[in-house]
């Protein structure tokens, strides 16, 4: 039997990927329950934006399968680099400069119904 799963996509997030990574590691396999209260303890900056993401896939899965919120988890949660890189420069001495690259993420949740 094929289980039903509902996911989130949020693209083009202006955060580092290996930031987020840190705070996907938390929460991948645990209860929705669980990982919502993981993510609103954690103080990194992606652990808000996670928060949403994960609030819009539970309502995915009741909306739109109709599945049992009690009966949830996340099955699968990744990050992926974005397409948009945004270039700054740093002064460095002697009139030179560095090249800062302000990366962006796509990142994707995916909830399932536990048997």
């Amino acid at each position: 039997m094929e289980t039903k799963v509902a996911n989130a996509y949020l693209y083009d997030v202006r955060i580092a990927p290996r930031k987020v990574q840190i705070v996907l590691d938390l929460v991948r396999g645990k209860d929705v329950e669980m990982a919502a209260a993981i993510l609103k303890n954690t103080p990194k900056r992606g652990a808000e934006i996670l928060e949403k993401l994960l609030k819009s896939a539970v309502a995915n899965a009741e909306n739109n399968h109709n599945m049992d919120k009690s009966k949830l988890y996340v099955s699968k949660c990744f990050v992926t680099p974005g397409s948009h890189m945004l270039k700054r420069v740093m002064p460095r001495g002697k009139g030179s400069a560095n090249r800062i690259l302000k990366r962006t993420s796509h990142i994707t949740i995916t909830v399932a119904e536990k048997e």
